[in-house]
């Protein structure tokens, strides 16, 4: 939470104490052991700022009805150079608190103060986390879950940030194994292809056009000297070709979008540096493993799975999970990060489970790994889903998706619904420069208070600084509201870092824009009373301040006008 509102809450509980020990003294109540109680900011502000139950934790020690001890304690009270301005008993025994309007004033003052620092926290106490996120196949260009994906993990990892977590980002490059193989396959029948030879491709191999145009491009290049040598070495010339290309485009379509990560991680040199052959032996030490079949099994249903599962096939090659093992135990052991999380789609259910089975037969705490589940996008027009680009005819990517929809509302769009539930991503609204689109609305917020800021400028006005400002005048039903929820911003980022839940900010953003109109609508900013215009035109500035560290966390434009 918020120092300020810390700093309340320690307030009340000091409050509290004091009064129980007047009370006591005065033989009020009897001596006994302080009650533990909370004090917590009710639902309905009919009930006050801050409300505790001290009463009725106290009912068993103190041997009394809660409403006598309640009013005990409120008859003792002192409340004098707090920020709170009466204290009233209620319901059953509840004590309500109601704040005075210098706690509001504190909060604009806080806000200013803290510039673009406002928001941040220390909650994480400086923790090291890394972020894996996207790690799309090197195979073939991106798709709408990776745009998703992407959002995502890049705005978890700013969130994560703000809370107070060290956070690096990286991308798992998977260029080994099974898929790469594939890629090797159809990389190579339709270069094949290409030299006039008459070969099927076959069903499970990759399709795609931008196999064909590698193909092309590298005959164009070397001709068939290639169709002439051994399949192994033309195999690995074709995928030296193509994949550094494929993953250019990657990093390139990523750029585009905003996200930059501290290491791109390659799979290969996991094979390379001896790592996966470590876990299949510290597996094997561990006494997890046996052999059947001619297939080394890891001891899966030992640790939770509900099977055992292939560590090395029959064949002498390690299953895919293998170099994730020695991948995540990189991660954690070798680079020493404190927690790792992984951004992956629906279908990796099953993997979580596996995962931290191998993980805790190593010896490792598997709660240091967390894996955020997100659910498939669908991308809608007219109301209808698409599943081709009308454009291309081709399943739509991200850089066809980027070329359709601005950069700010893609990262907006897709962090509006927590990962794990199912999303439809309206392509009209997403382009629509109007109120309805939640990004739009928020810009405009932020907009419309630097031509407010402006204007004022213009006609000569010389704002002042919050000290030098009667800040208690803003004292209106709007005014409150509006301060009240710039306060939970804090809170907020602990609860998305928390929750690994950025939508958590983009509800945030969107309420407090909404909150901002409704002042503006409610009360004039710009007005003949001086003090009155610089209080407000001060609110004005916190809101604004306020919006921009959101959009900036998110790495979304906060544009001057529109």
């Amino acid at each position: 939470m918020s120092q300020l509102v810390q700093e309340t809450q320690k307030t009340i509980k000091e409050a509290v104490i004091s009064a129980i020990n007047a009370a006591v003294l005065k033989g009020e109540l009897p001596e006994a052991e302080m009650p533990d109680f909370i004090i917590e900011k009710p639902s309905d502000k009919k009930n006050g700022d801050f409300s505790t139950n001290v009463a009725m934790a106290g009912a068993r020690v103190y041997r009394k009805a809660p409403q006598m001890i309640a009013k005990s304690i409120v008859d003792n009270l002192n409340l004098e150079n707090t920020l709170f301005e009466k204290a009233e008993i209620a319901g059953p025994g509840f004590i309500n608190f109601y704040l005075s309007q210098k706690y509001y004033s504190e909060i604009v003052r806080d806000v200013i103060a803290k510039g673009e620092d406002y928001g941040k926290s220390d909650f994480g106490k400086g923790k090291s986390v890394l972020v894996e996120f996207v790690s799309a196949n090197p195979t073939g260009p991106m798709h709408i879950g990776n745009a998703r994906g992407g959002a995502i993990g890049d705005c978890l990892a700013a969130v994560l940030e703000y809370a107070g977590y060290e956070t690096k980002r990286e991308f798992y490059v998977n260029d080994a194994g099974n898929q790469i193989e594939k890629f090797a396959t159809s990389l190579e029948i339709r270069y094949l292809q290409a030299c006039g030879e008459e070969i099927e491709l076959p069903e499970d191999a990759y399709h795609g056009a931008d196999i064909i145009e590698h193909a092309d491009n590298f005959k164009a290049q070397y001709g068939d000297k290639y169709a002439k040598c051994g399949s192994e070495e033309r195999r690995k010339a074709l995928v030296d070709f193509a994949l550094p290309k494929n993953i250019e485009g990657l990093e390139r379509d990523l750029k585009k979008y905003r996200i930059t990560y501290d290491k791109w991680f390659r799979e290969s040199t996991l094979h390379a540096d001896g790592s996966v052959e470590k876990v299949i032996n510290a597996l094997k030490e561990k006494g997890v493993t046996y052999e059947q079949d001619g297939a080394l099994w890891f001891k899966a249903s030992e640790f939770g799975n509900d099977k055992d599962i292939v560590l090395v096939r029959a064949n002498g090659l390690p299953t895919y999970i293998v170099p994730d093992i020695a991948y995540h135990y990189n991660k954690l052991i070798t680079r020493g990060f404190d927690k790792a999380i992984d951004v992956l789609g629906a279908d990796h259910h099953g993997y979580i489970a596996r995962m931290k089975a191998a993980l805790t037969a190593l010896g490792i705490d598997a709660s240091r790994l967390d894996i955020v589940i997100m659910q498939m996008v669908r991308l809608v027009r007219d109301g209808e889903t698409i599943k081709l680009s009308k454009r291309s005819g081709k399943a739509i990517t991200l850089g066809t998706l980027l070329e359709e929809v601005p950069i700010d509302a893609a990262r907006f769009f897709f962090n509006l619904r927590e990962p794990n539930s199912h999303f439809d991503f309206d392509l009209e609204l997403a382009a629509k420069q109007s109120s309805d689109n939640p990004v739009y609305y928020v810009q405009y917020a932020h907009a419309r208070i630097c031509s407010i800021i402006r204007k004022a400028q213009e006609q000569g006005v010389v704002i002042k600084s919050p000290d030098e400002i009667n800040l208690d005048l803003l004292s209106g039903d709007e005014e409150r509201e509006l301060i009240t929820h710039l306060s939970k911003l804090t809170d907020e980022i602990i609860s998305a870092a928390r929750q690994y839940d950025p939508a958590k900010i983009t509800h945030y953003v969107i309420e407090l824009a909404t909150l901002f109109h409704k002042f503006y609508n409610a009360k004039r900013v710009v007005v003949e009373e001086q003090e009155l215009m610089q209080a407000r035109l001060t609110l004005c500035i916190a809101v604004k301040n306020t919006i921009a560290n959101i959009l900036t966390m998110l790495k979304i434009d906060a544009p001057q006008s529109m």
